[in-house]
C-alpha cells in the first residue's frame, strides 16, 4: 500500500511538473504566445470537446447511473458561475474581461484537480492500470498549462497572476487531489467516481463549445480550423493511449 502511495504521488508530480514546464515555456516566449493565441483557443476547444465526447463522458456513463443529470449539473454549474462573474466581478470590476480567463481556468482546475483522483484510484487497482491511466494524462498537460495561462492573460490578469492562478489551477491541484482523495481511496466506489468525472466533463464541455469556440469565431485565424482539427487529434491520441 505505501509502493502504491508513493507511485501515485510521483505519477501525479510529474504531472504537475509537465504542466509547470508549459507554463514555464509560454511565458519566456510570450510575444509569440499572444500573436498566436487564438491558435491555442481553437486547440483547446478540440482538445477539451472531444476528450470529453470520446472518453470521460463515455466513462462516466459506464460508472454511474446518475453521471447524465451530473453532466448536466456541471454544465449548468459553471454556466452559473460565468454569470455571476460577469455580473458581479466584470461588470463591477476595474477589467470586463476576466470572465474570458476565469471560467475556463476553473473548469480545467476541477479537471485537473479530479485527475489526482484517478491517480489515486488506479495505482490502487494495479502499477500497471495506474501506468497506462498516467501516460494519457500527461499527455494533455503540457498544452494545458500553455492554455491556462494565455487565456487568464487574455481575460485582462497581469503576467505575475496569471502565472500563480495558472500554476495553482492547471498544475498544483493534481497532486493536492491526488493526496486529498488517497486517504479515502477504499471508501471511494466506483458510482462515486462516475459522478466526479460527469461533473468534469460537464465542466469541460461548458468552457470548450461556449466559452473558447465563439471566440474562435470571432478572430478569423488564417489557421484556425487547422488548429481546432489538431487539438481533435490530440485528443483522439489521448484516448487511444488509454
Amino acid at each position: 500500500m505505501e509502493n502504491t502511495f508513493w507511485t501515485a504521488l510521483g505519477a501525479s508530480l510529474l504531472a504537475a511538473l509537465v504542466t509547470a514546464i508549459g507554463i514555464y515555456t509560454i511565458r519566456h516566449f510570450e510575444a509569440w504566445g499572444k500573436r498566436n493565441n487564438i491558435y491555442f483557443v481553437c486547440f483547446a476547444a478540440g482538445v477539451l470537446i472531444s476528450v470529453s465526447f470520446l472518453h470521460i463522458i463515455p466513462k462516466s456513463f459506464e460508472m454511474s447511473s446518475n453521471a447524465p443529470a451530473y453532466l448536466l449539473s456541471g454544465f449548468l454549474l459553471l454556466h452559473l458561475f460565468n454569470r455571476f462573474i460577469t455580473a458581479f466581478v466584470c461588470e463591477r470590476g476595474p477589467n470586463p474581461s476576466y470572465g474570458i480567463g476565469l471560467v475556463p481556468m476553473i473548469g480545467i482546475g476541477l479537471h485537473s484537480f479530479i485527475d489526482g483522483f484517478v491517480y489515486s484510484i488506479t495505482f490502487s487497482v494495479s502499477i500497471f492500470t495506474g501506468a497506462l491511466a498516467a501516460t494519457g494524462m500527461v499527455l494533455h498537460e503540457f498544452p494545458e498549462g500553455i492554455i491556462t495561462y494565455l487565456l487568464l492573460l487574455r481575460g485582462g490578469f497581469s503576467k505575475r497572476r496569471s502565472l500563480i492562478l495558472a500554476f495553482l489551477a492547471a498544475s498544483i491541484s493534481t497532486p493536492l487531489g491526488m493526496l486529498v482523495s488517497y486517504p479515502y481511496i477504499s471508501q471511494i466506489d466506483k458510482s462515486l467516481l462516475g459522478t466526479l468525472l460527469s461533473l468534469s466533463a460537464g465542466a469541460l464541455v461548458y468552457v470548450g463549445a461556449t466559452h473558447l469556440l465563439p471566440q474562435a469565431e470571432k478572430e478569423h485565424g488564417k489557421y484556425s480550423l487547422l488548429a481546432l482539427g489538431g487539438g481533435i487529434l490530440v485528443a483522439v491520441i489521448i484516448v487511444l493511449s488509454k
